[in-house]
């Protein structure tokens, strides 16, 4: 799961899978903005089937946290 997070952020953020590690900051490590950020969850709602709660975002900040909350929603 880690990795096809990392794919995602590659690709909306125009980076090599390489530079993204599972536990990159997107917005300090990545650079990524609030609009870069909002695109991100909305392309991960999208490939899981899943609903980001408002509140959950701003505490998913690497890969690794993201998987860790996908899978604890997913059961």
């Amino acid at each position: 799961m880690v990795e096809k997070i990392r794919e995602i952020l590659a690709e909306q953020l125009d980076l090599e899978l390489d530079e993204i590690k599972a536990d990159s900051d997107i917005q300090k490590d990545l650079e990524a903005d609030s609009l870069d950020v909002m695109d991100i969850m909305t392309e991960i709602e999208d490939e899981f089937d899943i609903e980001v709660e408002d509140d959950a975002i701003e505490s998913l900040r690497t890969p690794a946290l993201i998987a860790a909350y996908i899978e604890k929603i997913k059961g």
